[in-house]
C-alpha cells in the first residue's frame, strides 16, 4: 500500500509528502504534533479502537480535526452481506448471523463500529468534541459478477476457507447462489452496482 502511495504521489508531483507505516494504538509522534488525521475504514478492524482514538486525540493540536469513516450495519451492505448468505443457505454458517463470515462477536471486523452512538462514544472517550456522526450511501461497482467472487475470496477469510473447503461441485453451487443474490443489481454492461452505507465522523481535538 505504501508502494502504491508512493507511486501517486510521483504522478501527481507531489514533493512534500512522507509515507510511513505507524502503529495506530501507539503513535510514534509527538504531542500535538499534527494538525488532522484521516481514516477510512480503518478504526473496526484494529484490536483497541478506544487506544487508537485516544492516540489519535494525544497528536492532535489543539483544534486539529479527525474525520473517519467505518461501515454502517451488515443489513445496508449487501455486498458484504450476500456472501453470508449463500454460505447459510448452503449449510456452511449459523442462521441469521448479524456478523460477516468468519468475524468471531467483538473482534476486529468490517461492521464492528456499525453503531453511531458507540462510535461518538468512543470519540467523546478519547477527549473529542463538536462530534458529527453521519452515514453516506456508496456504492460498490465491480466489472463483473468474477471480479466481485474473486474479491470476496480475497479480502473476506471466512468466505475464503468456508468456501474452498467444499468439493469443486459444491463451490460451484456456492456460486451459483451468490451471483442468483446479487442478480438485481446487474447492470447491463455485466457489471454490478451494489449500494451500501458508511457511517462518517468528524471531531475537534
Amino acid at each position: 500500500m505504501l508502494e502504491g502511495a508512493r507511486a501517486r504521489a510521483h504522478e501527481l508531483g507531489l514533493t512534500n509528502v512522507e509515507f510511513q507505516v505507524i502503529g495506530a494504538e501507539w503513535i510514534d509522534l509527538p504531542v500535538a504534533s499534527v494538525d488532522a488525521v484521516l481514516c477510512r475504514w480503518g478504526y473496526m478492524l484494529m484490536d483497541d479502537p478506544a487506544a487508537a482514538l485516544s492516540e489519535t486525540r494525544r497528536v492532535l493540536r489543539p483544534g486539529g480535526r479527525v474525520a473517519l469513516a467505518v461501515w454502517d450495519l451488515l443489513e445496508l451492505n449487501p455486498w458484504a452481506q450476500a456472501p453470508g448468505m449463500a454460505l447459510r443457505e448452503h449449510g456452511l454458517a449459523p442462521p441469521q448471523a448479524e456478523r460477516a463470515p468468519g468475524q468471531a462477536e467483538g473482534a476486529p471486523g468490517p461492521f464492528r463500529l456499525a453503531d453511531p452512538q458507540r462510535v461518538r462514544e468512543l470519540l467523546e472517550e478519547a477527549g473529542f468534541t463538536e462530534i458529527v456522526v453521519d452515514s453516506v450511501a456508496v456504492q460498490q461497482r465491480p466489472a463483473s459478477f468474477e471480479h466481485f467472487w474473486e474479491a470476496t475470496l480475497d479480502i473476506s477469510r471466512g468466505f475464503h476457507d468456508a468456501v474452498l473447503s467444499q468439493p469443486e461441485p459444491q463451490i460451484a453451487k456456492i456460486r451459483d447462489t451468490l451471483e442468483g443474490l446479487l442478480a438485481p443489481y446487474a447492470a447491463q454492461d455485466g457489471s454490478l452496482v451494489i449500494p451500501g452505507s458508511s457511517l462518517v465522523a468528524a471531531a475537534s481535538a
